[in-house]
């Protein structure tokens, strides 16, 4: 349930970017991420990774018998959100000039002023006062294995967000004429709007299933009575590493906020398709590039306390099952996704926002989509060290990976233009996967040779699967100009994506690599692939 939401969410916040796109372009795509992302960098501080910790906390009690100390720590949690999520709101509120400034590095080398970018700025930063302890309720339900508050809630604040948004966009630009900034201005303060259908959605959850949480604590026999004081150093001891997790993106991100524009101009590129390529890398490019990865984080929430279950009670051969099913689910169903994205990137972008300068941001998108899978190994593979108590690492993984980003990022992009930033992302988060892998490796002594194995098979499909569309699009090419109009575009992308699919599901599912690694739940293809 919480996978198929994230995936909804993140489909529905693909989808958006298309008449966002064709409202306020690619000046405004990079102005809505110009704030977006110092807004996701307080958010993940403010929450200092307590939300997911309080889910690693509350399982970990209740495996023990003991309700009332998650119960305790839930309380406890949420008045700190409040606290530290207006503290947030106030610092990014007041320092919107200074990372103006610090963005902007010549405004007439572009269409972006340095009062926009603070404006929409200080318009995304009220949704901080808010989303939070908001979180903190979503955490606390994981904690009990009830996937269903955090799912609905999650996509019911993508719906009335994105519902906000266009609406505000469309009066500013098109009935008002108004300008792209006060129209970019609205959209970041749908943020906040969500957050308030998502704390209703919440709070509904809570007074229904209260009584059912107040009698299960009235049953307990045996509590742990530990100390405020002590608690919170607990749950702060799981909760750093969930800040890096969530910042991972966020933080690649900044840098090139801070870096890409500078770049650009010194190695002598156009303004405007600087604006254009970074457009590409942090928003529209960016949404189809993660879509695979909601996969990824959809599993590694819901795996999360079932990991802390199996790990606290020394349960090794569920464990390993566990560790051995997560990994292998990313590799049958991110791998086919990144790669066919990879080939259709041109089809892709052109099918979605048009095909101006489409010989800048279809190759920008094909080097891209690849990192998708990178994304989603580092959420999971994360995950998976959090699950054994071994999340003080991520600090080092994360750091390591950054390190290299922060030091190669200026120099890749004058040798190889806007993509070398999307190198200097992939070697980074290449860097924390290969590091995180290896602590899962030395800590339980875990075996990757069925892992390894089942990626290999997979490759030999994606490869199949890789000529198929190859031969399609130069057949298709003789008499569809799907390089010069829109239309031609759709066609050959939905040609690419359903042959694709089709071809890469038959070889799994005729080789059993399916139903290996997802069991029964593969029958329902049944009706389509019959032995």
């Amino acid at each position: 349930m919480l996978t198929m939401a994230s995936f909804l969410s993140k489909f529905l916040g693909m989808i958006y970017v298309i008449p966002f796109n064709a409202l306020v372009g690619a000046t405004g795509g990079a102005l809505y991420a110009f704030a977006y992302i110092p807004y996701n960098i307080l958010l993940s501080i403010s929450t200092i990774g307590v939300p997911l910790a309080v889910s690693k906390f509350v399982s970990k009690y209740n495996s023990l018998g003991d309700y009332e100390t998650g119960r305790r720590m839930f309380k406890a949690g949420i008045a700190l959100m409040l606290v530290s999520g207006f503290l947030a709101f106030l610092a990014l509120f007041s320092s919107a000039d200074l990372l103006a400034g610090w963005i902007i590095a010549s405004e007439d080398a572009g269409n972006i002023a340095e009062e926009d970018v603070a404006f929409v700025i200080r318009m995304v930063s009220f949704a901080l006062i808010i989303i939070p302890s908001m979180s903190i309720v979503r955490g606390f339900f994981q904690g009990h294995s009830s996937m269903g508050p955090t799912a609905v809630s999650q996509v019911v604040e993508q719906i009335v967000r994105i519902v906000f948004l266009l609406t505000a966009a469309f009066i500013v630009m098109v009935v008002l004429d108004g300008a792209v900034r006060t129209a970019v201005g609205f959209a970041t303060f749908s943020a906040f709007i969500g957050g308030l259908a998502s704390m209703f959605v919440l709070w509904r959850y809570w007074r229904k299933r209260k009584p059912g949480l107040d009698k299960t604590l009235r049953q307990q026999t045996y509590s742990h009575d530990i100390p405020r004081k002590d608690l919170f150093v607990e749950l702060f001891s799981y909760a750093g590493p969930f800040i890096l997790v969530g910042l991972a993106t966020s933080l690649y991100q900044l840098v090139d906020t801070f870096t890409f524009q500078r770049a650009m101009i010194a190695a002598g590129k156009d303004g405007e398709i600087t604006e254009v390529a970074y457009s590409v890398i942090s928003l529209y490019g960016h949404k189809l590039v993660i879509i695979p990865g909601t996969i990824a984080i959809g599993l590694s929430l819901a795996t999360l306390p079932v990991l802390t279950k199996s790990f606290t009670q020394q349960n090794r051969e569920l464990l390993f099952k566990q560790i051995n099913q997560a990994l292998q689910i990313i590799a049958i169903l991110v791998i086919p996704a990144v790669v066919g994205l990879s080939v259709l990137s041109d089809q892709a972008y052109g099918a979605l926002y048009g095909l101006k300068f489409i010989e800048t941001t279809g190759p920008l998108l094909g080097w891209y989509a690849p990192v998708g899978l990178l994304f989603a190994m580092f959420t999971v593979s994360s995950s998976l060290l959090q699950g054994i108590n071994q999340q003080k690492f991520a600090v080092v993984s994360l750091s390591a990976g950054l390190l290299a980003k922060i030091l190669l990022n200026i120099q890749l992009i004058h040798m190889f233009g806007a993509k070398g930033a999307i190198f200097g992302t992939g070697l980074a988060a290449g860097i924390a996967v290969s590091l995180n892998l290896w602590r899962v490796k030395k800590s339980i002594q875990f075996p990757f040779k069925q892992v390894i194995k089942r990626t290999m098979l997979v490759g030999i499909f994606v490869a199949i699967m890789v000529i198929v569309i190859w031969i399609e699009k130069a057949v298709f090419g003789m008499f569809l100009p799907y390089d010069e109009e829109r239309w031609a575009q759709v066609v050959m992308l939905a040609v690419g994506v359903v042959s694709g699919a089709a071809v890469y599901l038959w070889l799994a599912y005729e080789s059993t690599l399916l139903e290996r690694v997802l069991g029964d739940k593969v029958r329902v293809l049944d009706k389509f692939f019959r032995r």
